[in-house]
C-alpha cells in the first residue's frame, strides 16, 4: 500500500535584516520548483508569507534535510554572500542520527567525492561516492550520544562540513559505515530510493527506513556581516527528537 508523505511548511525566521534572512526549513520540503506546478516549495511558501520581496538562496538543503537556509533579498547581496561561502567565511554545522554505535568520539574524513555514474554504472543519477579522482572533501564528525530505538542501535552525530560537495556529509558517513537514518540513497545502496520511485512510500519502506525523511539537520550558521557576528540556531525538529527518545 502506497502512503503519502506531505510536505512540511512550518518554516521559521531565525535571523533577519534588510539584506537577508535565515530560515529554518522543515523537511520534507523542496526549495525550488522542479516542473510540477502543484508542488509546495520553500520559495513559494516564502513568497506567500512575504509578498513583494525577492529571494535568492545562498545555500541549499536537500528536500529531506531541515535547518538553516540563508536567503538574500537582492542579487547583489546574494553575490557577496556567495563569495563569502566560497571563502568558507560562513560556518555551518549539522546534526545527524546514524545507524550503529561508533567506537570513536571524533573522526575526520578527507576522501574526495565524485558522482558515481561518472566512473561506474549507477542506477541513481545523483548518487555520489568516494573516488580518488573526485573533488577534495573534508568533514569532521563528533559523537554526541548513543541510544536504542526498537532494539536497534543509533547515534547522534555533530557534523562539520569543511568543504561544500554534493551530499558530502551523507557520503562520508556511509564511508565510515554509519549511514544516516532514513536516507534512501546512502543507507541502502540506493535500493530504497529506486523502490520509492517505483512504488511510492510504503509501509515496508517505512519499516526499513524508520523515518519518512533523512535524519540530517542544519542546526547552526555563523558569519560576520557589517561588523557584527551573526549566529543562527535551528532547533532539532520534533519528528527527529521523538525518534531519539522512543
Amino acid at each position: 500500500m502506497s502512503l503519502r508523505i506531505a510536505a512540511r511548511t512550518n518554516f521559521e525566521i531565525l535571523e533577519e535584516c534588510e539584506d537577508w534572512l535565515i530560515v529554518g526549513k522543515p523537511a520534507p520540503l523542496i526549495m525550488h520548483p522542479t516542473g510540477r506546478s502543484d508542488e509546495v516549495t520553500l520559495l513559494g511558501v516564502l513568497k506567500e508569507a512575504m509578498p513583494g520581496v525577492e529571494f535568492f538562496f545562498v545555500n541549499r538543503l536537500d528536500r529531506e534535510t531541515s535547518g538553516c537556509v540563508l536567503v538574500a533579498k537582492s542579487s547583489s547581496v546574494a553575490r557577496k554572500l556567495g563569495k563569502m561561502m566560497e571563502r568558507r567565511e560562513i560556518k555551518k554545522s549539522y546534526q545527524a542520527i546514524v545507524w550503529g554505535w561508533p567506537d570513536w568520539k571524533e573522526a575526520c574524513v578527507t576522501k574526495p567525492i565524485r558522482r558515481k555514474g561518472e566512473f561506474e554504472e549507477s542506477e541513481v543519477w545523483v548518487r555520489q561516492a568516494i573516488h580518488p579522482e573526485g573533488k577534495a572533501s573534508e568533514t569532521g564528525f563528533r559523537l554526541e550520544r548513543i541510544f536504542k530505538n526498537g532494539g536497534d542501535r543509533f547515534a547522534m552525530m555533530d557534523c562539520d562540513p569543511r568543504t561544500g560537495r554534493t551530499h558530502q556529509i551523507r557520503v562520508h558517513l556511509e564511508y565510515l559505515g554509519y549511514p544516516i537514518v532514513g536516507d534512501k540513497i546512502y543507507s541502502d545502496e540506493g535500493r530504497a530510493y529506486l523502490e520509492f520511485l517505483e512504488k511510492g512510500w510504503t509501509v515496508e519502506l517505512l519499516e526499513r527506513m524508520r523515518l519518512d525523511r533523512q535524519a540530517l539537520h542544519a542546526r547552526r550558521m555563523e558569519f560576520e556581516w557589517k561588523g557584527k557576528v551573526i549566529e543562527a540556531l535551528s532547533l532539532f525538529p520534533n519528528e527527529l527528537k521523538s525518534f531519539c527518545i522512543a
